[in-house]
């Protein structure tokens, strides 16, 4: 661990190695989802998970982060998990004194110079505001940018109004289809053999292959099993079932205010009957019981309103921001390793980032 202090603040940065530690800030935190959790960070392989956390009083901001190394230099830049992130903190960001934030963008940019740190991507999460402070108004730094970039848009459930006011916000046809889907015999359970999560691993799998899904999408067998064995947050498996067999499957996770859906899918013979609109349905039933604030459905496939957007949509009249944060830490060396990698070549996604890495 790297613990710095001044006078009026500090930082400390620790790794997976602290997992008591990592544990205790997301205890402390106003808001926090599970992809912020130590165990999630564990099943990540791109590289090194760390926490940078910065402290001014009894405040604190955390970030965390996974560290990689840029091939063939001595520089290094990071990324998040797969899912939603981006920072947390026991304050609402919105009350938050401008000139601490202020002082946390300082403080995190000396540290990320200090370790050769060239650029960070950070994907927000959708119900958390995070984005108050990662804009250019707190942000002053020379050599350095900071761009909050609009990929689209998040669907929820808000699972504060009654469930008879939520129902009312689902589109007719799929309020129809749930009727008929129980009519006909299929039912919505919590997966408690591992004969159902073999069975889920494999229409998964079926289904991200039927729409050649990028490879960021497949996971090995290990990423399931921990994903459903984790402890600092509440894993589940629901599966809709006919017949006796596995034809769909969500894996959703539960923490302080949110039931997360993470991963889903449905059999490819099954996909027009379409059992995953009985899941939704009934996990937010589950999130109801454990009297959460929201179950966040997600995006269309990186942002876009496709149809998997519109199918997300159909169930709630709420829609979120989902913004990426862009942080290039030093924009001289970030413009030599972008000529360096391009070396000419022409570019033909310019928005990519870091775009030495396209």
């Amino acid at each position: 661990m790297i613990v710095y202090l001044q006078t009026s603040s500090s930082f400390k940065v620790f790794s997976l190695s602290e997992k008591d530690l990592w544990d205790s800030y997301l205890r402390r935190a106003d808001q926090f989802d599970f992809y912020h959790t130590w165990e999630y960070h564990a099943l990540d392989k791109q590289g090194q998970a760390f926490m940078f956390v910065y402290e001014s009083e009894d405040l604190f901001i955390g970030m965390p982060l996974i560290k990689r190394s840029i091939e063939g230099s001595v520089y290094y830049d990071c990324t998040c998990v797969y899912g939603y992130t981006g920072p947390i903190s026991n304050r609402d960001f919105t009350i938050i004194p401008s000139a601490i934030l202020q002082d946390f963008h300082l403080v995190f940019n000396e540290y990320l110079r200090s370790q050769n740190i060239v650029a960070v991507f950070a994907v927000l999460h959708p119900l958390f505001k995070q984005d108050i402070f990662l804009g250019k108004e707190f942000f002053h730094i020379e050599n350095s940018s900071s761009e909050l970039k609009d990929v689209g848009k998040t669907v929820a459930i808000d699972l504060r109004q009654s469930l008879d006011e939520q129902r009312q916000q689902y589109r007719r046809p799929i309020r129809t289809k749930i009727n008929q889907l129980r009519k006909k015999g299929f039912t919505v359970e919590i997966a408690d053999s591992e004969k159902d999560l073999n069975q889920f691993i494999e229409l998964y799998i079926e289904n991200m292959t039927k729409v050649n899904a990028n490879n960021k999408y497949f996971f090995e067998r290990d990423y399931f099993e921990n994903f459903m064995a984790s402890r600092s947050f509440i894993p589940n498996l629901l599966v809709a079932r006919y017949e006796n067999r596995v034809v769909a499957g969500a894996m959703v996770a539960m923490t302080k205010q949110v039931m997360q859906l993470h991963l889903a899918g449905t059999r490819n013979e099954f996909l027009r009957e379409s059992p995953m609109k009985l899941i939704f349905d009934e996990a937010s039933l589950i999130g109801r019981m454990h009297n959460l604030r929201y179950l966040h459905l997600g995006s269309g496939v990186g942002g876009a309103e496709d149809s998997l957007f519109h199918f997300k949509r159909g169930f709630s009249e709420h829609a979120f921001d989902f913004l990426t944060w862009r942080y290039i830490i030093d924009s001289t060396t970030y413009e030599n390793l972008v000529n360096e990698r391009l070396n000419g070549r022409e570019v033909i996604d310019t928005d990519f980032f870091p775009l030495y890495r396209s």
